[in-house]
């Protein structure tokens, strides 16, 4: 198996990294010391560097703007974007836009691709439904406007929580279920009337929304039914959602080893004491193993390749690892720092808390094991 990156993807990685280095994971306040949001707005001067660095278009096509990149360009840049806690829907943004591409009439993509390439319009996407533990098609409800085959529009009524960003979003992409029970994606203006936004908070601090749905009114183009669209995207913010859980698994076990490496303890750095290495130790191979089954996940949704099981079980298998390794990993490094891990003037606990809404998103490790032996059961290997 073969994970060397492109040249292009490299470069990407190194555009990143230079826009990246100008960000400070404390730049706002904390969340253990902050009773709501930790900021009302996204942080928009990053984005105007990401959107400066042609980094927003990385995976569309020229014709838009775009660099033409496939998902992994996006999940490596992703990968660098949680090691400085980076404010922003970049994977949000980047996913609606390629399925918008992917997926949705010309027309439609031709509106909104370039400008949101250039950061003008900031996409999100509703992927929890009500509860977070039921598909979040089932959520939402689209029915027809108007008689024949091709409706001149969808009205929407339902909700989704848990919504990232959308209060500075300009279109959120919504999963509903037809009459038929089809799956499609609806692209929503948050001003338009019947939508309304309830703040909500994450573990991070960062400001969500419980986006509710009162008759609200689509236009036909602005609505996705292309058999897969949904599930596409669902595949490509959760494999982004591992990339995030990877960096910031990476950028947490760099600093506990900086500060192991410091810190003494009779005479000698702690990170010489047998118990300690063998923390570090596990936890480096959490990330090992976090890290290979996330590019194959990647590989899988990029390619479209075949193999023994169907993509799913991939995805499922990187959830895995991410869900539960990056947890790992931050208790581990919050016990190496001792109270000095606890100290709000101290990053960690940031990073701590980042990992939680991560693990959260992703959902427990056993739901994913179930989900995995399910397709093993449907997919029987020879």
């Amino acid at each position: 198996m073969d994970f060397t990156f492109t040249e292009e993807q490299q470069a990407a990685v190194e555009a990143a990294r230079a826009v990246f280095s100008g960000v400070a994971p404390d730049s706002v306040p904390s969340p253990a010391l902050t009773p709501g949001a930790v900021a009302e707005d996204i942080d928009r001067r990053l984005w105007g560097e990401l959107a400066s660095s042609d980094l927003l278009g990385l995976t569309l096509s020229e014709e838009y703007g775009g660099a033409g990149l496939d998902p992994v360009a996006l999940f490596l840049v992703l990968r660098e974007s949680a090691k400085v806690l980076a404010r922003g829907p970049l994977l949000e943004s980047c996913a609606v836009a390629m399925a918008v591409e992917r997926y949705g009439e010309s027309g439609l993509a031709a509106e909104l691709l370039p400008r949101a390439v250039r950061g003008e319009l900031v996409l999100t996407a509703g992927a929890n439904g009500r509860t977070g533990h039921d598909p979040a098609e089932l959520a939402v409800t689209a029915r027809p406007e108007g008689p024949g085959a091709a409706p001149s529009g969808w009205v929407l009524d339902g909700v989704q929580s848990a919504v990232p960003w959308a209060q500075a979003a300009d279109r959120i992409a919504v999963p509903a279920h037809t009459g038929e029970g089809r799956a499609v994606l609806a692209l929503v203006d948050p001003a338009r009337q019947g939508v309304n936004l309830a703040d909500q908070v994450s573990t991070s601090g960062e400001r969500l929304a419980e986006v509710r749905l009162d008759g609200v009114r689509v236009e036909a183009r602005e609505l996705i039914h292309a058999p897969g669209a949904w599930e596409w995207l669902r595949d490509l913010l959760t494999t982004g959602t591992c990339a995030l859980a990877l960096g910031l698994g990476e950028r947490v076990l760099a600093m506990t080893a900086e500060y192991t490496g410091k810190r003494e303890q009779f005479g000698f750095p702690v990170a010489t004491f047998q118990a300690v290495a063998v923390q570090a130790a596990d936890r480096y191979i959490d990330l090992r193993a976090m890290e290979v089954t996330l590019w194959q996940a990647a590989w899988r949704l990029s390619t479209g390749a075949g193999g023994p099981l169907p993509a799913a079980g991939d995805i499922a298998v990187a959830k895995i690892w991410a869900s539960d390794g990056v947890r790992r990993i931050v208790q581990t490094a919050q016990h190496l720092h001792g109270g000095f891990g606890a100290d709000t003037d101290y990053p960690l606990h940031r990073f701590h808390a980042w990992a939680k809404q991560i693990e959260l998103s992703l959902g427990p490790a056993a739901a994913h094991e179930e989900a995995l032996g399910d397709l093993l059961a449907a997919h029987p290997l020879a």
